[in-house]
C-alpha cells in the first residue's frame, strides 16, 4: 500500500535511489511523504477520502486549536494510520513571537494534541518554515517539549523564510548543550549551483509540471524529496462572502497577496494526480525511521552552533 503525510502544506519527501532498496515499501528503490498542514475541515471532508481511495498514508501537521473542532474526524484519521504532528497551537509564526511565546505555543499544542489523541506526537512543523538563522533558538525549545523530529528549514535565500546553505539531507542536529533533534529540511533543487525552491505549495501550483518533475528526479538520486500543499490550494470554489468584503476593505498589499494565491488553483489536483501515480508514498515520520535504520542519517552540529565545554 502507497502512504503520505498531511497538514496546512502537503509535503513530499523522496528517497535516494543510492541507498537499499529493501528500506522502502514495496521494494522501491524511493519513496515520497505528502504532508497537510493546518486541520483545516476540507482535510476531513475532501483529503482524507481522496487519500483512502488512493492507498496513501499521509503526516497531518495541525494547528491543535482546528483540530478540536473536529476531533472525530481526525481520530478516525489516526485510526486509519494516517500520522499526526504540531502546526503550532494558535499557527503563530517563530519569528513574530518571543522564545517564551513560542514555548507556550507548541508546550500547549503538544500537550493538548497528545491528550486528545491519546497517543505521543513526535513531529513538529512551524507555520510559514519560520525557523532560520535568526530564530535558531526554536530548536532548543522543541527538545525542550519532546519533540522528536522538526521539518520547518527551508534551504534557500527566501524572502519570507529560508537558511541559506544549510545542510539538504535528514540530519541529526547537535544543539550547543549536546542534546538532539533531527531536522528534515525542505527540498530544493539546483541549477547553476544556485538553490531553487519546489515541490510544493505555490511552487507546485503556479509553475509546469514539468519543472516539479526535473526537481524530484534530481532530488531523489541523492536524498529524500520533500512536496508541500496547503489544503486551500485543493479550493476551487468562491470563498465565503463575509471572506470576500473582508479582502475587499484590505490593503492593496493583503489584496495582491490573496489574489495570487488563487492563481492556477485548477492546475493542482491534475498535478497531485500526477505526483500520486508517479510516487510511492509513506508517512515523514517513517521515512525518517527508515533513513535511521539503513545508517542514513549524520550527526552534525547545527550551522553556527558554538559548542558548550
Amino acid at each position: 500500500m502507497k502512504t503520505l503525510p498531511a497538514a496546512c502544506l502537503i509535503l513530499l519527501p523522496a528517497i535516494a535511489a543510492a541507498q537499499s532498496a529493501s528500506v522502502w515499501p514495496e521494494g522501491k528503490r524511493a519513496a515520497v511523504s505528502l504532508t497537510f498542514d493546518d486541520a483545516r475541515p476540507s482535510q476531513l471532508d475532501a483529503g482524507l477520502p481522496l487519500l483512502e481511495k488512493l492507498g496513501v498514508r499521509a503526516t497531518f501537521f495541525v494547528s491543535v486549536n482546528n483540530l478540536e473542532k473536529r476531533l472525530d474526524g481526525w481520530k478516525r484519521a489516526i485510526g486509519a494510520g494516517h500520522e499526526i504532528g504540531v502546526h503550532g497551537y494558535l499557527h503563530m509564526q517563530v519569528h513574530r513571537v518571543s522564545p517564551e511565546d513560542f514555548r507556550s505555543e507548541v508546550e500547549r499544542g503538544k500537550k493538548l494534541l497528545e491528550d486528545l489523541i491519546g497517543a505521543p506526537v513526535a513531529g513538529h512543523r512551524a507555520p510559514a518554515f519560520s525557523i532560520t538563522p535568526a530564530t535558531r533558538w526554536a530548536l532548543d525549545i522543541l527538545v525542550d517539549a519532546g519533540f522528536q523530529y522538526d521539518s520547518s528549514i527551508y534551504p534557500i535565500a527566501g524572502k519570507r523564510y529560508g537558511w541559506p546553505g544549510f545542510p539538504l539531507d535528514i540530519q541529526r542536529l547537535t544543539l550547543a548543550d549536546g542534546r538532539t533533534i533531527i531536522e528534515a529540511p525542505l527540498s530544493v533543487a539546483h541549477l547553476g549551483g544556485k538553490a531553487l525552491p519546489c515541490c510544493g505549495g505555490g511552487y507546485l501550483r503556479l509553475f509546469p509540471y514539468a519543472y516539479t518533475r526535473w526537481a524530484l528526479r534530481q532530488i531523489e538520486r541523492r536524498r529524500p524529496a520533500i512536496v508541500y500543499l496547503h489544503p486551500y490550494e485543493f479550493d476551487t470554489e468562491a470563498p465565503p462572502e463575509d471572506f470576500a468584503a473582508a479582502t475587499r476593505r484590505a490593503p492593496l498589499k493583503a489584496r495582491l497577496f490573496n489574489a495570487r494565491l488563487w492563481l492556477r488553483r485548477r492546475s493542482v489536483w491534475p498535478k497531485f494526480r500526477r505526483l500520486v501515480g508517479e510516487h510511492s508514498f509513506t508517512s515523514l515520520g517513517d521515512i525518517i525511521r527508515r533513513t535511521e535504520e539503513g545508517g542514513g542519517i549524520a550527526v552534525s552540529p547545527l550551522p553556527g552552533t558554538t559548542m558548550k565545554s
